[in-house]
């Protein structure tokens, strides 16, 4: 399982996701992605299972990215313990996830295989998905600069 070497801080705070992924928002190394639709926290055992799904769909034919790291810790107290006496002992990691983030991608195989390797991938994780290409992001990345609205106005007139 994914997990730091070493941290500079055990225990972090808990924090709030909220807003959109800015950073990682597109597929940068493979042709096919896996965005999320939703904020979360995706521990590293989610994220490990949902990579052996892919690789076995896949047969270990193409190649692999996994774009999100578990990189904060989270604690828990014993069971059965009194409330108070400090924060617990860190207990696992996680991934903090942002709606549009691509946290998988795919290269190599056909395009019907990748999707449906990355269906199998969905269903481990906690989060609604969306399949991606690398072209899809594109054209709605170049879409977004009001570039379009501009010539339909020039159209009208």
């Amino acid at each position: 399982m994914l997990q730091p070497k070493r941290v500079r801080f055990r225990k972090v705070h808990k924090g709030r996701i909220v807003g959109t992924a800015h950073k990682g928002n597109k597929v940068s190394f493979g042709e096919y992605g896996l965005v999320s639709l939703e904020n979360s926290r995706i521990t590293a055992r989610q994220i490990e299972s949902a990579r052996r799904a892919m690789t076995r769909y896949i047969k270990r034919g193409g190649q692999v990215w996994i774009r999100i790291f578990p990189d904060k810790s989270v604690t828990k107290k014993p069971a059965e313990t009194r409330m108070g006496n400090g924060k617990g002992a860190p207990d696992y990691w996680v991934a903090v996830v942002k709606a549009g983030r691509v946290m998988f991608e795919l290269a190599g195989v056909p395009m019907e295989t990748a999707k449906e390797a990355l269906r199998l991938a969905m269903y481990k994780l906690p989060v609604k998905c969306k399949f991606v290409t690398k072209a899809e992001l594109e054209a709605a990345d170049e879409c977004c600069c009001n570039c379009c609205d501009d010539e339909e106005e020039k159209e009208a007139s």
